[in-house]
């Protein structure tokens, strides 16, 4: 991973290291492809969902809700903790489930959120692991954390950017998700890479529905507080508009 490193920052980093509103994207693979460099591949998928009846902070309110991430993303997240939050700069640990393939391993690691409103209706941020690590034994009375970038597992560095958007009486997210991981073997990359494809997809499927059942209690918990009685649809874990409405919808490419 050493010699990997240099290869994936320029690519996921292009120009200045502050990006601008109109530099939100990034020089990745295409979406749902591989890109091979020096010892490793790049993975990129694109998420979308919109949320009907809702507006930009009820979102917010959930995706920098970091210490709850543990209830939110479970099974896959153990343990969430927030480090340091501002109004553009957020840090926060996980530790993580990976399951990679027939692999399952624990992954200690470091993140940090760049946030930038740009308007009453627009948001974006940028989420970049700046430490992952293994633990090996984990449990047990030999449990060790691995070097960065040791290990046998297959993620080494995550990035992702989020685009926010209120209009059409809801929110509409999209989630680019671009992974570091270690080379998959040409002799058996036509049987594994697809399988790589498959369970990197769903589990970006599985986070954007499990943040929206999250937004849905969070919703529920509010309208408790306020004093307003939730219908039985909102108490099962969304708004009652967003399972009825046609124009809800979540997908992964």
């Amino acid at each position: 991973m050493v010699k990997t490193s240099p290869a994936w920052a320029p690519r996921i980093f292009p120009g200045s290291a502050e990006l601008g509103a109109e530099e939100s994207r990034v020089d990745a693979p295409a979406v749902g492809k591989s890109l091979d460099i020096a010892g490793g591949l790049i993975h990129h998928w694109v998420g979308e969902m919109f949320l009907s009846d809702l507006k930009l902070d009820d979102i917010l309110e959930v995706t920098r809700d970091y210490d709850h991430y543990k209830e939110f993303y479970r099974p896959t997240v153990i343990e969430s903790k927030t480090i340091a939050r501002s109004d553009s700069e957020d840090r926060f640990s996980l530790l993580l489930m990976n399951k990679a393939l027939f692999l399952r391993t624990m992954l200690d690691a470091d993140y940090k959120v760049t946030s930038v409103r740009l308007d009453d209706s627009r948001f974006y941020s940028t989420s970049m692991t700046t430490r992952i690590q293994e633990i090996e034994g984990y449990g047990q009375p030999g449990e060790h954390q691995t070097a960065e970038g040791e290990g046998g597992g297959y993620i080494w560095k995550l990035y992702s950017i989020a685009r926010l958007e209120q209009r059409d009486d809801g929110v509409y997210l999209e989630l680019d998700a671009i992974a570091l991981s270690r080379d998959i073997p040409a002799a058996v990359r036509f049987v594994v890479d697809p399988l790589v494809r498959r369970v990197s997809r769903n589990s970006l499927l599985i986070s954007l529905q499990q943040t929206q059942e999250a937004v849905g209690r969070r919703f529920v918990e509010v309208a408790r507080s306020a004093g307003v009685r939730a219908s039985s649809e909102q108490v099962r874990s969304v708004p009652a508009s967003l399972s009825n409405k046609k124009s809800a919808f979540t997908r992964v490419h």
